[in-house]
């Protein structure tokens, strides 16, 4: 007899994986992976949940199934008629109860091997935080350090191409990390988004090797780092990227570039700084804005503002810093940002190697 739920730990045994909340929900959070199939949309969620608080149970049972049943014959019609027989897909709502159990009874009856996930994505989300935590311990981290603008994130995703392991918390928050780091390819994910998509790559992680990841603080943008996660970060072992100030800005103009075709949103992000820094050096930096003087502006932002901050946050943070192997990149080009990033690996490799 085909079973009919199946527990988290078996997600990987179905042809498919349907998640039938709402698309806010969806889109808050899901398990990768999972296609949106929803038996209730927002507004007709809303509907049912108003019509439960303010008259019965009874009578919103009655509108949810017709419109849960309208909307299964839908998903049937447009997405899933020329499935074969032994399709086999894995349903999901918030706690595994009714909106799963609605649609996967429903493909039973026709024939299709349809499993309710167990426990929903309540379920998912414990073994999300619970995994996080549990496989942080495991890991060993190295911590590429270094003033901004010296090419950690590009260090990064050459380590990754040369066949390291790395993990980009940047990519995955969608944000660079500092006041003017909001991604111009949209928002960041939600906070559990966020969390889902750093388990989702952890778990696949060779434990027995070196797990390279940028230096960051507690928050990417508005996105906060995994307790456990930062605190096995801040103890990773440390490599320091020196460079001179004229590559930094130079890769800087290219990484920003965004930002200096709107110089009026530069503006407005920049004047949030009064506070910090002054009114003089934000009238001044602004000045500077308007007059399209981009290399004396950078310069002043990264040795006025980012080089301090940056080094007190790194000297509190991550206390193996003090016996980080320091490297010099004369040239922050594609090449030699490749060259460095092969003997970085090969470095590291060997010291794993001869522990």
């Amino acid at each position: 007899m085909n079973r009919t739920v199946i527990e988290i730990s078996e997600l990987g045994i179905s042809d498919e994986l349907i998640d039938v909340r709402s698309p806010s929900e969806y889109e808050l959070d899901h398990i990768p992976g999972a296609k949106n199939f929803p038996v209730l949309n927002d507004e007709e969620r809303h509907h049912v949940g108003w019509t439960y608080k303010n008259k019965s149970a009874f009578e919103a049972k009655k509108i949810g199934a017709s419109i849960v049943a309208k909307n299964i014959a839908t998903h049937i019609e447009q997405s899933f008629i020329h499935k074969p027989k032994h399709w086999s897909p894995t349903i999901y709502c918030w706690r595994g109860g009714q909106r799963s159990g609605s649609m996967s009874i429903i493909l039973r009856q026709i024939g299709w091997r349809a499993q309710q996930l167990h426990g929903g994505y309540k379920a998912f989300r414990k073994t999300v935080i619970d995994d996080t935590d549990r496989i942080s311990d495991k890991l060993r981290f190295v911590v590429v350090c270094g003033m901004t603008g010296v090419g950690k994130t590009r260090v990064l995703e050459s380590i990754h191409a040369h066949g390291g392991q790395i993990l980009d918390l940047e990519d995955l928050a969608n944000h660079r990390g500092s006041l003017l780091g909001q991604s111009p390819s949209g928002p960041q994910p939600s906070q559990k988004r966020f969390e889902t998509q750093i388990w989702d790559r952890i778990r696949s992680v060779d434990t027995s090797e070196a797990v390279f990841v940028e230096s960051e603080s507690k928050k990417i943008g508005s996105l906060r780092i995994p307790e456990k996660l930062l605190a096995a970060i801040r103890s990773g072992e440390c490599l320091n990227i020196n460079a001179s100030i004229e590559e930094r800005v130079s890769r800087l103009r290219q990484d920003y570039e965004h930002y200096l075709l709107d110089p009026e949103s530069l503006e407005t992000d920049i004047v949030r700084l009064r506070e910090r820094v002054g009114s003089q050096t934000i009238d001044q930096w602004v000045e500077m804005i308007n007059q399209r003087d981009w290399n004396r502006f950078i310069t002043e932002l990264l040795t006025r503002y980012y080089d301090p901050l940056y080094d007190k946050a790194m000297r509190q943070n991550f206390k193996k810093l003090n016996t980080a192997k320091n490297f010099t990149l004369e040239s922050t080009s594609d090449s030699s940002i490749s060259d460095f990033s092969k003997r970085v690996l090969t470095e590291f490799k060997t010291q794993n190697d001869n522990r």
